[in-house]
């Protein structure tokens, strides 16, 4: 499986913007994909996450702002974030695994492929 994120850009504080995850392979259907950021100075987290029954799990400070959706007949996944905050700039990375199961789905080590990141950025 081969990701693209995209659709990363410079929002002002407030705004909206829809990112794509765009995979390859034809199992695609059947695997766990994620999202996950990474700030300035900081460690890469957990974002969102959707399994191949359209399950979701959130970080729980985002949920609410953040949703993550997929269309497995385009072999997509997208990440829809409202309210943008200026502590959401980060470059944001999918990813994709076959093997998660509930309690590994925040776990960036269970997942097998990733994309190469998309960077946002929110001005205030």
């Amino acid at each position: 499986v081969q990701l693209q994120a995209f659709g990363g850009g410079l929002v002002q504080a407030g705004g909206f913007l829809r990112l794509s995850c765009a995979a390859s392979g034809r199992t695609f259907s059947t695997y766990t994909v994620g999202w996950f950021r990474q700030a300035p100075g900081k460690d890469r987290e957990f974002v969102a996450t959707i399994r191949y029954n359209g399950h979701t799990a959130y970080a729980d400070s985002l949920q609410g702002r953040f949703t993550i959706s997929r269309d497995n007949a385009k072999v997509t996944v997208y990440l829809q974030m409202n309210n943008l905050k200026a502590e959401d700039t980060a470059v944001y990375y999918c990813a994709a695994g076959a093997r998660l199961i509930s309690s590994t789905l925040r776990r960036q080590t269970a997942y097998d492929y990733w994309g190469q990141g998309t960077t946002l950025t929110v001005s205030s």
